[in-house]
């Protein structure tokens, strides 16, 4: 049998380095139906690459057609992922957690004010239209612009809601989602595609791969242009990272601070900053992608990062043939050939733009088509479009500005300065990933009641859910006070005033505070736009002292000394207390000039650069810096009551190992009050030696973590559902399966 095969060119990336199209030879080809990527530009659109200058021609370019095989492939993929990314990570099996609390119990932080979470049953409902409406519906391409609108729709609701959450990828998520909305990802292996053969197997412009190339080349880049931060090339960013297994191959050659500098520092750096150019290269793609997914699957070992690893690598195959997957479910079995794509014949679409030489029909044989009636149905030259249309001229222009937005926002920072603290911008757009890091010394929330003239101190952490990443942006800091103003009013404190003094560290710096202690947040002016008034700048003048502090850490060699490295500025004081464990603090200036205020004694100390004092137990302090410069120094304690426990433990571990009786050693330690911790301790280790060398006994408990989470998320969903639509009690529900997971 004779039928008609269209001579359309579809052109993706080429994979001929030569830039020669091949030859025309369906007899030998793997997949004659399958069109070839590799054509010329001439042969294409007919002008030279100088042409580009021209609006038309570079909307002929974007719109010109291509395989939709590979954009397909990754619709499943992320669908897939999306899915998993909601129960984790979007919170869909600890919903009832967080967002069971009513705003009385705790403090959000939305990126706008009037965002407020609905009741924790609709709560329920928006995150399950997430994985059943949305990303199923994304996964198996059904209804896909109406599913990938819900999804969006649903994600971004979730994601404004709070910036406490916030992080690169999540962001990340929520941009694939909303560009694969207005692609065409569902003309190859959808259910769409089935119930309408019009769009099944249809070319699409190529614009729909050039925005998400582009998008996945600026995380890379831009991340890569971060990292060339000075704390990043020093090594400041990252900490011990050379102590996780997935180094140990480099440990053969090379020392711990080795692996921290030059693989995590260096290596990042440079994998961020060129693993985009090496992926866009026929010839070093496949070594591109082989260095991007092991990046990417060290990272998921590393970092509780969710599904970014496995989404990163799954975009990989972007920068290859967009026909490649037509190759690859060829090979597959034969048993499994049901569950992939139907080979079929690409139809020709009106969302891309042809040259009269593709629209030319030529006679063919082709007998591995099976749908043979849809052929001629929209193979009409004359209806297919040759000239760009105000359609195509809207998607290309949407494509370049899109692009450019993305490039400009992690850099927008010159405008949004309310967001600004010690790092630029509000973290997750910007793609600074793990180029800061933070450390959390004291936090403290003092109030003062203006009618009744007095003042108190709150717990940090009272209506904060735990969660400390307020204390680090400005803008959070001035919703997080506005809220405890709020709070206060249910205890008649009716106009109060809020004080935070927060000691933060950045990249291995002194310990500073890092808002003024005399500014009442409350009353604070904050806008997106202007710098905030009451962030105290970061010390950099005392960065060179990192080295120094590195040098005084690693003379301490015993590991029951800590310390805590503090620098002040002038005028200002620390208000200090030693706990009654800490028998052995010593205070040491390192630099500059400070008078330590012993409260109880009743008496003042003056410490010059270079001078100690020993701080009594148990009793409150305070450093005043009366130098002109940041005064700079050092506590160095040791927990006796903690060494002393871990003195006896060890002793009491070694009878135990050494073969002891087990019943005799716990007769000779029965009125040791601490025996249950010696046991419990013990009992840890022993059962954390047994995971660590079982690997079969990690997976099985990984999966059945996995299992448990799935579990619960949809059974609670499905019961908020069943609530609404049968005005049942949800809060009667969740108390009874409390009750029994208790039991289990």
């Amino acid at each position: 049998m004779m039928v008609r095969k269209r001579a359309l060119s579809s052109v993706g990336h080429s994979n001929n380095a030569t830039g020669h199209a091949p030859k025309n030879d369906t007899s030998k080809s793997k997949c004659p139906e399958a069109l070839t990527d590799n054509i010329t530009m001439q042969q294409l659109f007919g002008f030279e690459k100088q042409d580009l200058t021209s609006w038309a021609n570079l909307v002929r370019l974007l719109c010109r057609p291509a395989d939709p095989a590979c954009l397909g492939t990754l619709r499943v993929l992320f669908g897939f992922l999306m899915i998993l990314d909601t129960i984790e990570e979007r919170g869909m099996a600890m919903a009832d957690v967080f967002w069971g609390m009513d705003d009385d119990d705790v403090c959000r932080f939305p990126l706008f004010n009037f965002l407020h979470p609905l009741p924790l049953v609709w709560m329920y409902l928006i995150i399950l239209h997430s994985i059943l409406s949305a990303a199923l519906g994304i996964m198996f391409g059904f209804k896909f612009r109406m599913s990938c609108t819900i999804y969006v729709g649903c994600y971004w609701y979730l994601f404004f809601l709070d910036k406490a959450t916030w992080n690169n990828h999540s962001y990340l998520f929520g941009i694939l989602a909303f560009l694969f909305a207005i692609s065409d990802a569902n003309r190859y292996w959808s259910l769409d595609g089935f119930f309408n053969p019009k769009i099944n197997n249809a070319h699409i412009p190529l614009w729909n791969y050039t925005l998400m190339r582009a998008q996945v080349f600026l995380v890379y880049f831009i991340a890569g242009l971060k990292k060339l931060d000075l704390d990043w090339m020093s090594g400041y960013s990252m900490h011990s990272l050379s102590e996780h297994r997935v180094f140990s191959p480099f440990k053969i050659f090379l020392t711990p601070v080795q692996i921290d500098l030059y693989i995590v520092h260096f290596g990042g750096l440079t994998i961020d900053l060129f693993i985009g150019f090496i992926l866009f290269f026929d010839k070093t793609r496949r070594l591109g992608l082989t260095i991007a997914t092991t990046f990417h699957l060290m990272n998921s070992q590393l970092f509780s990062i969710g599904m970014f690893p496995y989404t990163m690598i799954a975009t990989g195959m972007l920068f290859c043939s967009s026909s490649w997957p037509r190759e690859f479910f060829k090979s597959v079995p034969d048993q499994l050939k049901r569950f992939t794509p139907e080979v079929k014949e690409l139809l020709p679409s009106c969302h891309c733009i042809y040259t009269k030489n593709n629209v030319k029909l030529e006679v063919v044989e082709n007998p591995t088509i099976k749908n043979k009636s849809s052929l001629h149905k929209n193979a009409n030259p004359e209806s297919l479009p040759t000239a760009p249309s105000s359609n195509h001229s809207f998607w290309s222009a949407f494509t370049l500005i899109f692009i450019l937005w993305q490039s400009f926002l992690p850099y927008s920072h010159g405008i949004t300065k309310g967001y600004n603290n010690w790092t630029n911008g509000l973290y997750g757009y910007s793609w600074d990933m793990m180029v800061h890091h933070w450390s959390v010394q004291h936090v403290r929330i003092k109030y003062f009641d203006k009618d009744k003239g007095e003042s108190g101190y709150l717990d940090p952490n009272v209506w904060s859910a735990g969660n400390r990443r307020w204390s680090s942006h400005a803008d959070m800091m001035k919703q997080y006070a506005e809220c405890i103003a709020g709070h206060l009013k249910t205890y008649n404190i009716t106009h109060v005033e809020i004080y935070f003094d927060i000691w933060q560290s950045l990249n291995d710096r002194f310990q500073q505070r890092m808002v003024n202690p005399h500014v009442d947040l409350v009353a604070a002016e904050w806008s997106p736009f202007k710098s905030p008034s009451f962030i105290m700048p970061l010390m950099v003048d005392l960065s060179d002292w990192r080295t120094k502090l590195e040098q005084i850490e690693a003379s301490l060699d015993d590991e029951l000394t800590n310390f805590v490295f503090v620098a002040d500025f002038p005028g200002l004081y620390l208000e200090s207390y030693v706990q009654p464990d800490f028998k052995n603090t010593t205070l040491s200036v390192l630099d500059g000039k400070v008078i330590v205020e012993l409260l109880d004694q009743k008496r003042n100390i003056t410490l010059n650069a270079n001078e100690s004092l020993q701080i009594p137990a148990g009793t409150f302090h305070n450093i005043y810096t009366v130098s002109e410069t940041p005064s700079c120094y050092m506590y160095l304690f040791v927990n006796t009551t903690e060494a002393e426990l871990n003195r006896k433990y060890q002793k009491f571990e070694q009878e135990i190992e050494q073969g002891a009786s087990v019943n005799e050693t716990l007769q000779k330690y029965s009125k040791d009050p601490d025996l249950h911790y010696y046991q419990k301790r013990l009992t840890f280790k022993q059962n954390h030696n047994e995971t660590v060398t079982n690997f079969m006994e990690k997976i099985k408990a990984f999966l059945k973590k996995k299992y448990s989470l799935i579990r619960r998320s949809l059974q609670h969903s499905f019961a908020a559902v069943y609530c609404i639509t049968t005005n049942s009690s949800f809060s009667e529900y969740l108390n009874a399966s409390y009750q029994l997971e208790q039991k289990l």
